[in-house]
């Protein structure tokens, strides 16, 4: 749809603007549409989805604000890591689901979920790009007959260029899941040949796991009306892989986690007056800073991407403490309440537990 960049908001947090193409700025029809979108992508949130922060329809030219998503794409992440496991598999068909169940949710239907259009982010997937996707579809630049999207991923109502609904998504996550599985549903070729085999030729299912492979198979039916729900979906990939195991509802709320002494006994001390101003956790990929400035995350790696959030723009920070991690969460205050979260594993029990004894002080110190 046009170029996009990496900015900085004036707080700090990394946002990826997209600028609309000049041939797609010119056109009525598109702004219209895409205000709807963006107004829609807003409700969706930003569990599964890169959270939409701004945008401005009818600005010269239109553009889009999300929150920066970092990871690579799940197209990036199968060329240089190969195929997924089948529990990999399972995870990643679970969350591509409960995303379009959100999307779906709003109205929405994606219309090109692909492994490019998808981050693997270190918290989990993240789907890109559907509020877009049907503002451009409306415009001039797709005719009647046209099919919008990614030859390969189309649903066949998409490529024969008839309604679409969200079990188009559902086709498209079936293709995606191949991909992930290191095939390809439909073969290589021109993107006429991909189309047709979308329409007339069953899917090549032989890289999915047996586990899998008649779910993946039910979403790449022909027929829309014969395609799991996202729901069954959600039922199909996370029943079998530990059934024992209940979804996970609520975060627990803070908790104070005691090491024993030496007596068997746990004891937790007051911490000096200067301890409850700062406060520093790491592990290997990311960093937490809590001082008199706000909150400070930094991402660690070769460029070691810094991220500020001063304390007038935090609305709150709440964290929660399980299996050796540390979740901080915290709302920024732009536009709306945005949650940010971050979390870090603990390198052994004994820094899980300072993490666990001083946070709360640090955290009681300058939010009450």
């Amino acid at each position: 749809m046009g170029t996009v960049y990496l900015a900085r908001s004036r707080g700090g947090r990394l946002l990826a603007v997209k600028v609309a193409r000049p041939e797609l700025a010119a056109d009525a029809a598109f702004r219209a549409r895409f205000r709807v979108e963006v107004d829609a992508a807003r409700r969706v949130g930003g569990f599964h989805t890169a959270q939409v922060v701004d945008a401005d329809p009818g600005g010269e030219p239109p553009w889009l604000a999300t929150a920066y998503v970092p990871g690579p794409t799940l197209a990036h992440l199968i060329t240089t890591e190969g195929p997924m496991t089948e529990v990999e598999l399972r995870q990643l068909g679970a969350a591509l689901a409960e995303a379009l169940q959100a999307v779906h949710g709003c109205g929405l239907v994606h219309r090109d979920l692909k492994p490019g259009n998808i981050i693997m982010a270190p918290d989990g997937p993240r789907v890109l790009d559907f509020g877009i996707a049907r503002a451009v579809e409306s415009t001039r630049l797709t005719m009647t007959g046209h099919a919008f999207g990614t030859p390969g991923y189309l649903a066949p109502e998409q490529a024969e260029g008839r309604e679409v609904t969200g079990a188009a998504d559902v086709f498209a996550l079936g293709a995606v899941l191949v991909a992930a599985a290191g095939g390809s549903a439909f073969g290589e070729g021109t993107p006429m040949m991909l189309m047709y085999r979308s329409v007339h030729a069953e899917a090549d299912l032989s890289p999915v796991p047996a586990g899998i492979c008649g779910t993946v198979g039910a979403c790449l039916e022909k027929d829309p009306a014969r395609r799991p729900t996202t729901e069954q979906l959600l039922d199909a990939f996370t029943g079998v892989v530990d059934a024992s195991h209940p979804p996970t509802l609520v975060v627990p709320p803070p908790t104070l986690v005691v090491l024993p002494t030496e007596d068997g006994l746990g004891a937790v001390q007051e911490p000096a007056s200067e301890d409850t101003e700062f406060f520093h956790a790491e592990d290997d990929e990311r960093a937490v800073v809590i001082d008199a400035h706000g909150v400070e995350i930094r991402l660690v790696g070769p460029d070691d991407i810094t991220i500020d959030f001063p304390w007038n723009v935090i609305t709150s920070i709440s964290h929660a403490f399980e299996d050796a991690s540390l979740q901080c969460t915290l709302f920024i205050e732009v536009a709306d309440d945005v949650p940010y979260d971050c979390t870090l594993t603990a390198p052994d029990e004994m820094t899980y537990g300072r993490w666990a004894r001083h946070l709360p002080y640090v955290q009681g110190h300058y939010c009450e």
